[in-house]
């Protein structure tokens, strides 16, 4: 019974070790822990939501995944697209404004 327990904790030890490993961050992927990300605008681009990449938007300088929220489904709302600063098209043709967006946290930022 003994040996049996030592099996198994070594099984447990082995299977912690392997989740903790993690992947390098690349600037198409979705940061996995909370380290924010800053890109550039062509960078960001990349964000658009369409052939399962994430879809991200910009609001003042700050970054938002919006790929899990359903009215932006393949990174389209309301005829605009994720990957791209819309600052100007919340604050002034939005009927909502700011209010969806101040729910979110930002997770990174725009490099200058």
């Amino acid at each position: 019974m003994k040996k049996f327990f030592s099996l198994l904790m070594i099984l447990l030890l082995q299977l912690t070790i392997l989740a903790a490993c993690s992947t390098t961050k690349t600037p198409t992927e979705t940061p996995v822990d909370s380290t924010p990300i800053t890109l550039t605008m062509e960078e960001l681009a990349k964000f658009d939501g369409m052939n399962g990449n994430k879809a991200y938007i910009a609001i003042e300088g700050k970054i938002y995944d919006v790929t899990d929220i359903e009215p932006w489904k393949d990174g389209k709302h309301n005829g605009y697209t994720a990957g791209k600063d819309l600052t100007n098209e919340i604050k002034t043709v939005s009927p909502h404004g700011m209010t969806p967006i101040e729910k979110l946290t930002p997770i990174g930022a725009i490099k200058n």
